[in-house]
């Protein structure tokens, strides 16, 4: 019993150093996809460095929810490739002990690692996606601020440009100039005395308050010229405009199937949607698969050392990929239910998992 135990614990700690290097080398791979943005908002907007970390530790979540899945086959088949490479497998199945018990830390694993993918696409991703929104906000309010810099040009927000007076006595400088060209249709140059920043949460907004100024337009006669005075003019920008823009919101399990009966069942847009929902359990449940399906899969490969053993994970996530595109073709088009569409994959995996296991466990 007491041997057993220990074979256990030395089985599951194996797992653990693949599982660790290759989700830091996966969530590196899905970072670098960011990376060059967040380097551009801490060197050339301006932006601290620990609102660019802030940002970093609320995509982590995103990147977990799909690195951990495919972080758990590859440590499943570098650790059983090793095992079987060095022979160690041989003596533990000459011991008496049958693959399915040699499985069972392997089990355990599969089972957090499956808890952990679960909590964080249920609750982690709509986190990351409501505290995305609001840094991205006072990011954009961040850069305005940091634009209003006296005696410089600058450019908050693409095509539009400001520039503060600066006072040469030292006293506090009056004047803003505003160069706005977002509509090509109708380019405004907005001269103001005074200005406040404001943020609107509610709309994904910021506002740039002017005071006290004149608003210059051409309209689409060349030959005509506008001009308006105001004592007050607020000067939206949302973050669309600003490069900040965060993942569209899903629409609630209800809207989507009222949209479905609207359509008979069959708007495109509606059934993928609805199948995005389904996949909120389908997915981690993918998980719990593939780190059983590395253990067959590392005895069969166990020449291919820890950078084999990644090639194969990656491989199959991909195959897996594949599959759910063509079945979300198939909801789409109307061929299968879109809850079908969601748990086949799975469904096709965990037939070759049954297979691939009794065939090792008969060798």
């Amino acid at each position: 019993m007491i041997l057993r135990t220990l074979l256990d614990r030395y089985i599951f700690t194996e797992l653990l150093s693949p599982f660790g290097l290759s989700l830091g080398a996966l969530c590196f791979v899905m970072l670098t996809r960011e990376l060059l943005r967040l380097v551009e908002l801490l060197v050339s907007k301006g932006v601290g460095f620990w609102s660019v970390l802030k940002v970093f530790s609320i995509l982590l979540p995103s990147f977990l929810v799909l690195t951990l899945p495919i972080a758990g086959i590859i440590a499943s088949i570098t650790a059983f490739g090793r095992l079987s490479f060095d022979k160690e497998l041989v003596a533990m199945r000459a011991a008496g002990l049958s693959l399915f018990r040699l499985s069972r830390p392997v089990l355990l694993f599969a089972l957090s690692v499956f808890g952990l993918t679960l909590l964080l696409s249920q609750w982690g991703q709509p986190w990351s996606s409501l505290n995305l929104k609001k840094v991205a906000l006072n990011l954009l309010r961040d850069q305005l601020v940091l634009a209003l810099e006296r005696g410089t040009f600058n450019e908050p927000i693409p095509k539009m440009m400001i520039y503060v007076h600066d006072s040469a006595d030292g006293r506090t400088a009056k004047g803003i100039f505003v160069s706005d060209e977002r509509s090509a249709e109708e380019p405004r140059v907005i001269v103001a005395e005074r200005y406040q920043v404001l943020m609107d949460q509610a709309n994904d907004q910021v506002a740039l308050r002017l005071l006290n100024g004149v608003i210059h337009s051409k309209p689409d006669q060349i030959d005509q010229y506008q001009q308006i005075a105001f004592t007050s003019y607020d000067l939206k920008l949302n973050l669309n405009q600003s490069g900040y823009a965060t993942a569209e919101e899903r629409p609630t399990y209800e809207a989507i199937m009222a949209q479905l009966r609207q359509s008979q069942g069959t708007d495109p847009t509606a059934l993928r949607r609805l199948m995005e929902y389904y996949k909120d359990l389908a997915f981690p449940t993918a998980s719990l698969v593939f780190c059983l399906l590395g253990v067959p899969v590392g005895i069969v490969s166990k020449r291919s050392g820890r950078i084999g053993g990644f090639a194969v994970g990656v491989l199959i996530v991909v195959i897996y990929y594949v599959f759910n595109v063509a079945c979300e073709f198939l909801v789409t088009t109307g061929v299968i239910p879109p809850f079908a569409g969601a748990w086949l994959p799975n469904g096709i995996f965990v037939v070759i998992t049954v297979l691939w296991f009794l065939k090792m466990s008969r060798q």
